[in-house]
């Protein structure tokens, strides 16, 4: 792996930040995150396509860190959509 997935995510951290963007990353609670040998980092969902890989081929860990994360997004979205209608 060591593609740079990982630095990638973080330094693109930094500007969305200044833009005042939540950011939510994997948790290591993940079995997926632990046990991947393709994409992944707890920093986002990511895709490792070497040269040999088709392209678009998911590993199974890939998809499921990519719906995790889905999910974790969805999930912090609703739960502050829902503390906006309180306050109205």
């Amino acid at each position: 792996m060591h593609g740079g997935q990982a630095s990638t995510l973080l330094s693109m951290a930094l500007p969305l930040m200044h833009h005042g963007m939540m950011l939510l990353g994997i948790p290591f609670t993940e079995r997926a995150l632990n046990e991947t040998r393709s994409g992944g980092t707890p920093y986002g969902a990511t895709h490792v396509a070497g040269v040999a890989a088709q392209p678009g081929t998911l590993s199974a860990d890939e998809i499921e860190l990519a719906q995790v994360l889905g999910k974790r997004v969805a999930d912090v979205a609703a739960t502050l959509a829902a503390g906006r209608a309180t306050r109205r």
